[in-house]
């Protein structure tokens, strides 16, 4: 008995010396890095072990390293509770663990609860690192959570932006002397000094094989039966030795970059997110002021571009959300006193990357969907040149994609501001040869996504600028009409009516032109017909193309206004049952002339069905008058 019991300890030690090697192959295959990925396999192995001793022989043989991971987040241990949101961290950026670990969070509200609030830990050194990585758990999460379900999470997460804010300056009428600003954190600093709570970059390595290596304990059985495998065995304790090393923290690590990502994340996934965000009433004047080059929150240029980026991203996320909270916070964000200045110094910078400009200009186009805040983005001139020169640097040197898109958007954010506002429209025409280069741009590009830009311009302003225009921009319109009606003929949709919407503009600056560029080219019938055919064709109005119907009655009324002998032709294709149909199925929609899901917006002055009767009255006076010239 003595004997065997001494065998056993000395298998026991044997085992011991080489129980090494199960473990460093487990810390590199779940992409664990340096010393503490060591000690978090090491807690793991105990837990396991005093999870087979608690259910003896009843004891799962397999024990998720997931649930090790979230005991330890519910731990009272700092140590357990960095290394298991460390390991949560990991877990969510491969795709096998990231759905298993998410399944398990939706029905662990204690978990999901601790998680949350360690975004608030601040009162000690180590809750620093913790709240580091509980901010970028959260952040991960966010693609997919419902704040709703997790309450004060908003609150919490405003805090991270709150992060080395130095104190504000007051005006003196307002200074206090008793004002004292609390201690503020160093975030750079303190992260710094964490450096070795850093390290997630190797972990998206490994194949779908490997997760169940990393996910499970081995089973009591073994594995090494087979003497084939011996000698590769031993081939790989060398290599098992050696622990990836840690990468350290980047400035997108910064706590202020991680809460807008949570914040642009959550806005994305969920549209009553955007109702809870808009709640914490200091959350978008935090994310605003990271937009501005002299803010107080920073202390190099290189947090300064990450932050500002940050910021760009989600007040672009923020001002696209469709429906009635779309509206509030677009509101709330046009509001804020110093958006539009700082937005301004971004665009007129030229060395801020084309991507940051690119969405300074979506954030414009979003915003001037709401009349006012068209109204005062254009009392700020700078911004309307500025965005024209980004425009119509659509054919210099292209090295990126957002090179590409940044002149197409900001052609966006023209037309937007262009639309149903006259003030822009004077500012846009004063800019020299700015009609010829639309022209030029409807000519010569073989995009369309800036031939249609540049013809949305040329509508609104022949709409609202028409008495600026000069004999040279006339005759550039008149260059364009060949053009814009051959498209007409084969455009379809919302490209259709901006088409039809640019050429009815065209018929009624240059009318005499207009018909004869019909006659000259013999498809007067053709064109008739087509608009004829389009109004039968669009008898629902839908939301990518609310105004066809108007622009076509804006075309027939402009044609039979300069040309009444048009009505003739209209007759013959059976304008009035179409127009009769018009008037028995007009809805509300068509009063706008765009939709964000299902707002609508740029309400229209003249209602479409005073239109309809615009046109009936153009045909029956032609028709009264050949009845009385045929008696």
């Amino acid at each position: 008995m003595v004997l065997g019991q001494g065998i056993l300890y000395i298998v026991a030690g044997i085992l011991e010396v080489f129980s090494f090697i199960p473990q460093r192959t487990l810390v590199r295959c779940g992409g664990f890095t340096g010393q503490w990925g060591v000690e978090s396999v090491n807690l793991y192995y105990t837990y396991a072990f005093e999870k087979n001793m608690e259910g003896g022989v009843f004891a799962a043989k397999r024990i998720s390293l997931s649930n090790f991971a979230m005991d330890s987040i519910n731990s009272d241990l700092s140590k357990k509770q960095l290394y298991g949101i460390r390991m949560m961290h990991i877990f969510l950026q491969r795709d096998p663990t990231r759905a298993q670990l998410l399944e398990k969070l939706t029905t662990s509200t204690q978990t999901m609860a601790r998680l949350i609030s360690m975004l608030g830990w601040t009162s000690r050194n180590d809750h620093t690192t913790i709240r580091l990585y509980a901010a970028k758990v959260t952040a991960e999460l966010a693609k997919s959570l419902r704040v709703v379900t997790v309450p004060g999470m908003m609150y919490l997460v405003s805090t991270l932006l709150d992060t080395n804010r130095k104190p504000k300056r007051r005006h003196p009428l307002l200074d206090e002397d008793d004002d004292r600003d609390p201690l503020f954190v160093d975030t750079v600093e303190s992260q710094e000094k964490s450096q070795d709570a850093a390290g997630d970059q190797g972990q998206k390595q490994g194949s779908a094989g490997d997760t169940d290596i990393m996910l499970k304990t081995p089973t009591r059985s073994t594995h090494m039966n087979n003497p084939r495998s011996t000698y590769k065995y031993w081939e790989r304790i060398s290599e098992c030795e050696s622990i990836p090393k840690e990468q350290p923290l980047t400035f997108d690590d910064l706590l202020p970059a991680l809460g807008m990502s949570i914040v642009y994340s959550l806005a994305g996934c969920d549209q009553n997110n955007s109702v809870e965000i808009d709640r914490v009433t200091d959350l978008i004047p935090k994310i605003i002021g990271f937009t501005s080059f002299t803010s107080a929150t920073v202390n190099s240029e290189e947090q300064q571009k990450v932050l500002l980026k940050s910021s760009l991203k989600v007040l672009q996320r923020l001002t696209s959300i469709e429906g009635e909270i779309g509206i509030t916070l677009r509101h709330k964000i046009s509001k804020h006193p110093f958006l539009l200045r700082n937005l301004a110094e971004i665009l007129g910078d030229n060395s801020i990357t084309p991507e940051l400009r690119k969405l300074v200009a979506e954030i414009l186009r979003n915003l001037a969907i709401d009349r006012d805040a068209r109204q005062e983005i254009g009392q700020m001139q700078v911004l309307i040149t500025r965005l024209m020169k980004a425009f119509l640097n659509c054919n210099g040197p292209s090295s990126t994609n957002a090179d590409c898109l940044l002149p197409k958007v900001a052609g966006q954010a023209l037309a937007m501001l262009a639309s149903e506002n006259v003030d822009n429209c004077l500012v846009m025409s004063r800019e020299p040869e700015f009609i010829n280069k639309l022209r030029n741009m409807i000519l010569i590009h073989d995009d369309n996504k800036y031939i249609y830009v540049a013809a949305s311009l040329l509508r609104n302003l022949c709409m609202h600028a028409q008495p600026e225009l000069m004999e040279s921009d006339l005759k550039g319109l008149s260059h364009i009409l060949p053009a814009v009606l051959e498209r007409i003929m084969d455009a379809e949709g919302p490209e259709l009516e901006i088409l039809i919407g640019l050429s009815s503009q065209i018929c009624k600056v240059l009318p005499e032109e207009f018909s004869q560029e019909l006659e000259h080219r013999q498809i007067k019938r053709r064109f008739i017909e087509r608009l004829v055919d389009l109004l039968n064709a669009n008898m629902k109005p839908s939301a990518h193309c609310p105004g066809i119907r108007r622009v076509i009655l804006e075309q027939s009324i402009y044609m039979m206004e300069c040309n009444s002998h048009y009505a003739n032709c209209f007759n013959e294709y059976q304008m009035m049952d179409a127009l009769s149909i018009v008037e028995l199925t007009s809805s509300r929609a068509e009063n706008y002339m765009v939709f964000l899901g299902d707002a609508g917006f740029m309400e229209c002055r003249k209602p479409l069905l005073a239109l309809v009767d615009r046109t009936k009255e153009l045909m029956g006076r032609q028709w009264l008058q050949g009845i009385n010239s045929a008696y």
